[in-house]
C-alpha cells in the first residue's frame, strides 16, 4: 500500500486526466457550442442573470457546492467502515457519477432557459410529478438550511481544546467566538469587494491580490475580537442561528454582484488555499496511515456497507444538492456553453479533492484517540491545522484557519440554498416581481426560524435540536434527489434524440443511484424506531417509486423531438 502522500498524489493525477479526457468527451457528446447565446445574456438583469467569467464563476460555484457534506460524509464513512471503501467511492463516484451529474444538470438547465431540474422534469412528465418534485426539493432545501444553520451557529459558540497530530503532543484551544468574528469580517470584505468590482472595475488579478490576503488578515483579527453570543436554555447557539438566517434572507434578495459573486470568489480562493496548503503540508509530512482500511461489512450502528456507504458520502462523490445549484444560480451566470466543462465537471472534481483531504484527516488518526472521538468539524479543522503547521504556520493560526474553512464551506452554501428556495417559489407560483422574491425568501426562512428553536429528548435523555429526528434521512434525501435529477435528464436526452453513448453515461448512474437510495430507504423504514422518521421515509420512498414509474413509462413512449426548443 502506498503512503498517504503518494496515494493522494495519484488521485490528483487521475482527477486531472478525468477532466481532460472524460470531461471533454462529455462536452463533445452534449454538443457544447460557444456560439450559442446563453440565458445569462438573453435574460440579463444584473440581479440573478449575469454573464460571469468562467474562473470567477468556478470559485463561486465551488464554494456553493462544497458544504459540510464532503467533510462530514467521508469522516463518518471512514469511522463506520474504514478508509478504503470511502476512498474508492469518492474517486470512482466523483468521476463517473458526480462530475457527470453536475455537468449534465448545468448543461440541461442552460439549454432550457436556466430553469430548475423540476421544471425540466415537468416538460417531459406532467404537472402532478412537477408539483410533487418541487415540493420535495423545497422541503429538502429547508432541511439543509436548518441543519447547516445549526452547524455554523454551534461552531460559533463552542470552544475547541485538543491535542494536534504531528505537533509533538501540543494542544491548541480555539474559541468559537473568534471564528464568528473572522466570519463576519469575511462577509464584510465580500461586500466591499463587490462594490469595488462593480464601480471601479479593476483587473481581476489586482482584486485577487488585494482581497484574498485580506481574508488572512480577517482570520488573524477574529480571535483578537471574539464575539460572545450565547442564549440561555438548551440551545446556546439559538441567537446565532437567527442572525445567520437573517443574513441568508438579506443575501437572497441582494444583487448577485454585491454579495454572492464576490463572496463566492473569495470563498473559492479561501478553499483553494485550504486545499493547497493542506495537501502541501500533507505531502511534506507524509504521515503514516494508522486508521483501519476496512472494518467489515456492517458498522457499529448496524448499517451495512451497501447501500449506506453511498448514502453517507454524498457530496464528494455525488450529490443531488449540486444539481439544484447548477440549475439554480450557476446556469444563470454561464457566459459561454463550453464554460460548463470547467465549472460543472471541474467544480465537482475539486470537491472530490476536498473529500479526499477530509478522509486524510481521519487516516492519520489512531482509533480510540482523543481527536478520533471528536465531531467531524473538529477532526477536519485540527487535521488541516496539523498539515499547515508542517510549513511553520503557527499552530493556533493554522487550526483557526482550518475551523474557519469548515465554517466557510457551510456558510457559502446557506445563502445559496436560500436563494434557490426563492427561485423555486417564484418558478412554482409564476410570480416574478421583486415582491415575489422577498415573499419567497420570507416563506422559505420562516419555517427554519421556528424549527431551530425546537428541541426533543433523544433515546439517551439528552435534549437535542428537533430536526435531528429526521436528519438520519438526509443522505437518502440528497441521493434520491440526484437519482431523480438523472431521471429528468434521461428523459430530456431521449426526447432530444441524443446518441446511445451519452444516454448510457447518464442512464447507468441513474439506475445505480436510484437502486442504492431505494434500498437504503426500505432498510431505514424497517429499522426505524421513531414514527416521524418512518413516515418521512415512507413518503420519500413513495415519491421515488411514483416519479420513476412515470419516467419509465415516458421513456418507453418517447420519440426524438430534436426540433423542440431548448433541445439542440
Amino acid at each position: 500500500m502506498p503512503s498517504l502522500a503518494v496515494l493522494l498524489a495519484i488521485c490528483l493525477v487521475v482527477f486531472w486526466l478525468a477532466h481532460r479526457v472524460y470531461g471533454r468527451l462529455l462536452a463533445r457528446w452534449f454538443g457544447l457550442d460557444a456560439a450559442t447565446v446563453t440565458p445569462a445574456h438573453t435574460h440579463r438583469d444584473g440581479e440573478d442573470f449575469e454573464p460571469t467569467q468562467r474562473f470567477y464563476l468556478l470559485s463561486q460555484h465551488f464554494s456553493a457546492i462544497s458544504a459540510a457534506g464532503p467533510i462530514v460524509g467521508p469522516i463518518m464513512a471512514a469511522t463506520a467502515f474504514g478508509w478504503q471503501p470511502a476512498f474508492w467511492w469518492i474517486v470512482l463516484g466523483c468521476i463517473f457519477i458526480g462530475a457527470m451529474h453536475d455537468f449534465a444538470s448545468l448543461v440541461g438547465s442552460v439549454r432550457h432557459g436556466a430553469c430548475s431540474i423540476a421544471q425540466i422534469l415537468r416538460q417531459y412528465l406532467n404537472p402532478r410529478s412537477y408539483a410533487a418534485f418541487i415540493l420535495y426539493i423545497w422541503l429538502a432545501l429547508i432541511l439543509v438550511i436548518v441543519a447547516f444553520t445549526d452547524a455554523t451557529a454551534s461552531a460559533f459558540t463552542t470552544a475547541l481544546d485538543v491535542a494536534v497530530p504531528g505537533a509533538d503532543g501540543a494542544r491548541v484551544a480555539v474559541d468559537g467566538g473568534g471564528v464568528a468574528s473572522s466570519s463576519m469580517l469575511y462577509l464584510a470584505l465580500s461586500v466591499l469587494m463587490g462594490v469595488v468590482v462593480k464601480f471601479l472595475r479593476p483587473p481581476l488579478w489586482l482584486v485577487t491580490a488585494v482581497f484574498v490576503p485580506a481574508v488572512g488578515v480577517a482570520i488573524w483579527l477574529g480571535p483578537q475580537w471574539p464575539i460572545a453570543l450565547r442564549a440561555d436554555g438548551p440551545i446556546p447557539s439559538l441567537y446565532w442561528s437567527w442572525l445567520i438566517l437573517a443574513y441568508c434572507g438579506i443575501a437572497s434578495v441582494l444583487p448577485m454582484w454585491l454579495l454572492l459573486q464576490p463572496r463566492g470568489y473569495l470563498g473559492g480562493f479561501f478553499l483553494y488555499l485550504t486545499l493547497g496548503g493542506g495537501l502541501l503540508g500533507l505531502f511534506w509530512a507524509n504521515p503514516a496511515i494508522t486508521w483501519p482500511d476496512c472494518t467489515g461489512f456492517t458498522a457499529a450502528n448496524g448499517q451495512s456497507l451497501v447501500p449506506f456507504l453511498f448514502i453517507t458520502i454524498a457530496c464528494g462523490a455525488c450529490s443531488g444538492f449540486h444539481g439544484l445549484v447548477c440549475s439554480g444560480t450557476t446556469s444563470k451566470q454561464i457566459d459561454r456553453e463550453p464554460d460548463a466543462h470547467l465549472v460543472g465537471f471541474g467544480g465537482m472534481l475539486l470537491e472530490g479533492v476536498v473529500a479526499l483531504l477530509a478522509l486524510a484527516c481521519v487516516m492519520q488518526l489512531t482509533p480510540g484517540s482523543e481527536l478520533a472521538k471528536a465531531t467531524a468539524d473538529k477532526i477536519f479543522g485540527v487535521g488541516i491545522g496539523s498539515f499547515l503547521h508542517q510549513f511553520g504556520v503557527p499552530l493556533q493560526f493554522a487550526v483557526t484557519f482550518g475551523m474557519l474553512a469548515f465554517a466557510t464551506f457551510v456558510y457559502d452554501t446557506l445563502d445559496v440554498a436560500t436563494r434557490l428556495s426563492r427561485y423555486l417559489f417564484t418558478e412554482f407560483t409564476g410570480w416574478k416581481t421583486r415582491t415575489a422574491g422577498i415573499t419567497g425568501t420570507v416563506v422559505s426562512l420562516a419555517l427554519p426560524a421556528w424549527v431551530v428553536a425546537q428541541t426533543v429528548t433523544d433515546a439517551s435523555g439528552k435534549v437535542v435540536p428537533a430536526y435531528r429526528v429526521v436528519w438520519p434521512l438526509f443522505g437518502s434525501i440528497n441521493q434520491l434527489l440526484a437519482g431523480l435529477t438523472l431521471v429528468g435528464l434521461s428523459l430530456w436526452l431521449a426526447r432530444a434524440g441524443k446518441g446511445t453513448a451519452v444516454r448510457l453515461a447518464v442512464g447507468v448512474p441513474m439506475v445505480f443511484m436510484m437502486a442504492m437510495t431505494v434500498t437504503a430507504l426500505v432498510m431505514q423504514i424497517r429499522d426505524a424506531t421513531n414514527p416521524v422518521l418512518r413516515v418521512v421515509a415512507i413518503v420519500l420512498l413513495a415519491l421515488a417509486v411514483w416519479v420513476t414509474t412515470e419516467a419509465v413509462v415516458a421513456l418507453l413512449r418517447s420519440r426524438p423531438r430534436s426540433a423542440q426548443p431548448g433541445l439542440a
